[in-house]
């Protein structure tokens, strides 16, 4: 017999289990550790990872602090909160010694808290107040990932906490926190930005000379691409932020070079779809050119099954046998019983699916059994629900070696990378049990997992 051409396949292909395998629990139990960040495309699991994470790491002694910067209400539902914002809240109904806080990023309270903090108050009213930088805290490009930096860097100075664990954005995006400092410092080096600053820095009659003589024909030119009350906005806000302009790049250099730090983690998430490994390559090579420490890759979602034995194209010989009894002829002599026009309609007319009162043999219309036997109404409706079985049990080979192939690539790609598989869940996470669950997951490895 010649051996399953899938089977040989899998025979010569390199497997996952040739990866080193991620075991989480000395990650989080090593009190050198002071922050985890969980980073991945959309879609993924990201956010209940680190949910998981930070509930089993305050489960085993810690004090945890999880962060998240998606704007999804997800980890606040799983965790029996019913809102996060800005400041760590409490979780309540954990096991054991340590804590569990939760808390969402708050872009434009943690910008306020920034400008309230290193001003004083006079210039932090007028910053405030300002209406460019009202719309600046809201939504300018790359400020939610400078306040990431900026609230992860308040939370590590407080020193309040053993194990900070953070939620990033999804997709590529994730990393862009790691950029913020480069483009923060760009901003403020730019000659926009000093043209702007440069009168307040000169002041007095220099000052205005360099004003009435230098600056008129930019002004001018500005205040007509921008208007004049948007250029005077600007110009307000850049004399009141100067200041403070260089404790921006001081504190996000220093939250950078934190990342890189020993006592940081950086945690891959993604599922194993040829997108989503695709977006975990990248963010590898990405934290590798940044020297930042990644200790893995969460697969969350991989699909099993526990009849891996029976190959797809068994199964489906196999659904193909039980369905193809339907088209075969019944014993002699049923056939034209069945169809003859003096009894159908009659009161001698047998009907479809009853048995036939004059022998007691199977029901009209049953086609025999797979054994070649006369099959029974319930006989024939168990073949069709084995057919029906089996097909859906070929899919699933399919989709585990659809899976299998993508995950190779990517080992074949990355050898170094250790990593962990935690398995599809037939439905959503929604409460602590379905965290802790998930946690039991993440650290039971191969040789572990029951």
């Amino acid at each position: 017999m010649s051996p399953d051409p899938a089977e040989a396949q899998d025979a010569v292909r390199p497997h996952l289990s040739s990866a080193p395998v991620l075991d989480v629990d000395p990650l989080l139990d090593d009190p050198s550790t002071r922050i985890v960040v969980c980073c991945g495309s959309g879609g993924v699991g990201k956010t209940t990872t680190a949910a998981a994470l930070g509930l089993r790491a305050a489960e085993r002694g810690r004090k945890v602090v999880v962060l998240t910067i998606d704007p999804a209400r997800r980890l606040a539902q799983s965790m029996g909160i019913d809102s996060l914002d800005n400041v760590p809240r409490r979780v309540k109904g954990t096991e054991g010694d340590g804590e569990l806080h939760a808390m969402m990023l708050d872009m434009k309270r943690t910008f306020d808290e920034v400008v309230e903090a290193h001003a004083d108050p006079a210039r932090a009213a007028a910053i405030l107040s300002n209406p460019f930088y009202q719309s600046l805290s809201a939504g300018f490009a790359g400020t939610q990932e400078y306040m990431a930096m900026e609230k992860l860097g308040q939370l590590r100075a407080r020193d309040e906490w053993d194990l900070i664990v953070v939620d990033t954005p999804p997709s590529r995006s994730a990393l862009d926190f790691l950029d913020a400092p480069k483009r923060l410092g760009s901003f403020l080096d730019g000659r926009l930005i000093r043209l702007l600053t440069a009168p307040a820095k000169l002041g007095g009659r220099a000052g205005m000379a360099f004003l009435n003589v230098g600056m008129s024909m930019m002004t001018g030119t500005l205040g007509k691409l921008l208007g004049g009350q948007l250029l005077k906005d600007v110009q307000t806000f850049v004399a009141a932020m100067d200041t403070t302009f260089g404790g921006f790049r001081t504190r996000a250099d220093a939250t950078y070079k934190l990342l890189q730090a020993p006592g940081t983690a950086f945690l891959v998430v993604a599922a194993p779809e040829r997108d989503a490994l695709r977006e975990a390559a990248y963010f590898v090579q990405r934290l590798a050119a940044e020297r930042m420490p990644l200790v893995g890759l969460v697969l969350n979602r991989v699909h099993g099954s526990g009849a891996g034995g029976l190959s797809a194209e068994r199964a489906l010989a196999a659904a193909e046998n039980l369905e193809e009894s339907r088209i075969v002829d019944q014993g002699d002599g049923k056939v034209g019983l069945r169809n003859s026009p003096e009894r159908y309609g009659s009161s001698e007319s047998p009907i479809p699916g009853t048995p036939d009162p004059e022998d007691g043999s199977p029901a009209v219309g049953d086609p025999p059994a797979a054994d070649g036997s006369p099959a029974t109404g319930t006989e024939r409706s168990v073949d069709l629900l084995t057919a029906g079985l089996l097909r859906l049990h070929a899919e699933r080979m399919r989709l585990l070696a659809r899976e299998q192939r993508t995950r190779d690539r990517f080992t074949a790609r990355h050898p170094e990378v250790a990593v962990v598989e935690v398995p599809a869940l037939p439905g959503d996470v929604h409460d602590l049990a379905g965290l802790r669950d998930i946690g039991d997951r993440l650290a039971a490895g191969p040789a572990k997992r029951p």
